[in-house]
């Protein structure tokens, strides 16, 4: 099935190297473009891509104000697509903001291209692009920043877990992915892909990467833990 995806940056020269790097891929077709926030959402909810490219700092609106409203949209909006930020700093106080709005990832916009094509694959598989270890310092760094803002309040919610499905939550908090999580554990693969759609729905997160930052958030994994 083919990937259908928009970019939205507000340089020109930016959307035009991405667009031709993704086009001459077989199994991706770029379906739309925008110099800002506010018009990606609006060519989103008229292309409905799977997945957007979308840049951090941008004028009219940023990033991070096009991402939430592309993620919680208003009453009779049924398009979500994955979003995937872009920007140009290893740590960026958007992009942490954009993972808890329910972004699946960011990437460095100088980032190889064998990188960008497999981040869009990657997200629009519906994993979430938390493998670098950059994503988990980054996450790591504005949780110890900031402490934990009890949406619902995260500890208390930890407590309808079992052992097992909050042992793999702190994995999926590390960067571990499901193949190393039963390395880890012991299990077969397929074991731990239940325990981790068991903890999305009874967290109601939407992918791994809310799961990293709820992790932080309860307090159930401390910035700096070793992966």
């Amino acid at each position: 099935m083919t990937i259908r995806v928009i970019i939205v940056d507000d340089q020109a020269m930016v959307r035009a190297g991405f667009a031709a790097l993704l086009t001459a891929q077989d199994d991706i077709d770029v379906v739309g473009e925008a110099p800002d926030g506010k018009r990606g959402v609006e060519v989103s909810r008229s292309v409905h891509p799977d997945v957007v490219l979308m840049d951090v700092r941008m004028p009219e609106m940023d990033g991070l104000a096009a991402a939430r409203a592309l993620l919680d949209p208003p009453p009779g909006v049924v398009h979500r697509p994955k979003v995937l930020m872009l920007t140009t700093f290893d740590v960026d106080d958007y992009v942490y903001e954009a993972l808890r709005a329910g972004a699946s990832g960011f990437l460095l916009k100088d980032a190889p291209p064998a990188d960008l094509i497999a981040a869009v694959r990657v997200v629009a598989s519906g994993d979430a692009l938390l493998a670098p270890s950059v994503t988990r310092r980054l996450i790591a760094e504005f949780a110890k920043q900031r402490p934990a803002t009890a949406r619902g309040n995260p500890a208390l919610r930890l407590n309808g877990l079992t052992p097992r499905e909050t042992e793999v939550l702190g994995l999926i908090a590390r960067g571990l992915s499901n193949q190393e999580i039963a390395g880890r554990l012991v299990l077969a693969e397929q074991t731990v892909k239940t325990h981790v759609g068991r903890v999305l729905a009874k967290l109601t997160l939407r992918d791994r990467a809310q799961a990293v930052v709820f992790a932080y958030e309860s307090g159930l994994v401390a910035p700096g833990d070793a992966g």
